[in-house]
């Protein structure tokens, strides 16, 4: 699992689920990212391995130590990203090209090396891609282009890895409490959604936890909103 850091965000919540069901979960995490986001880390202990996505080699180097310490890697879930408002009139060249980096080509690169592992292994029916996304993009247009990028990535992935057991989507959980949502977004929020309520790390865990399991194995090619439902 990638993408799993504070105490109170989805990935974390991901992989306490997994936990739970028996899953040997390895994480993900890396601290500067959310040092420098306005909520900032907390003191919950790292992830398994912190590592920095931006870095095209870092994806082959984290599955080979994985490899070399667990084992095969069953199944690969994507909670990481780079995500710093800004819009079509003042993104900068860097921050574009870091989105793009981090959640789109370490994306490609994350399910190369899952993929490559699997060659040398054991045919199998139980694995698995899920990657989290946002169709979040005005005002937002590196992190929602990046991610859109990634959903076709992830979708393609189910197709060209079909013939090594693996079934892959993507979840669009929505707005999801994690420490960003204020008080008057909250109440739109709240006010737009059919529930009406704002999403929680669990309820993403939820459909991962599906997705994972033997009954989610006819689920595939996928992107799928789990939101609540959002007034028409």
């Amino acid at each position: 699992m990638t993408g799993v850091g504070r105490e109170i965000g989805i990935g974390r919540s991901i992989a306490q689920t997994l936990q739970s069901d028996g899953w040997t979960v390895i994480t993900t995490g890396w601290r500067a990212y959310d040092d420098k986001m306005p909520w900032g880390s907390d003191n919950t202990p790292l992830a398994s391995i912190e590592v920095d996505l931006s870095d095209p080699s870092a994806p082959a180097r984290l599955f080979a130590e994985v490899n070399e310490n667990v084992g095969t890697v069953d199944a690969l879930i994507m909670c990481h990203c780079e995500s710093v408002n800004s819009s079509i009139l003042d993104t900068t060249v860097e921050s574009f090209d870091l989105h793009f980096a981090v959640n789109t080509r370490a994306t490609w690169l994350l399910i190369k090396s899952f993929a490559e592992q699997l060659l040398a292994d054991r045919p199998s029916s139980h694995r698995r891609i899920v990657a989290i996304t946002s169709d979040h993009t005005h005002f937002n247009l590196p992190y929602g282009a990046s991610k859109g990028a990634m959903d076709r990535i992830v979708l393609a992935a189910a197709v060209e890895l079909a013939h090594l057991g693996v079934a892959a989507n993507v979840i669009n959980p929505g707005a999801t409490e994690t420490g960003w949502i204020g008080a008057d977004l909250a109440s739109t929020i709240e006010g737009q959604n059919l529930q009406p309520r704002i999403g929680t790390p669990q309820d993403c865990a939820n459909l991962v936890r599906f997705l994972c399991s033997e009954d989610g194995k006819w689920i595939n090619n996928q992107l799928l909103n789990s939101d609540g439902g959002k007034l028409p």
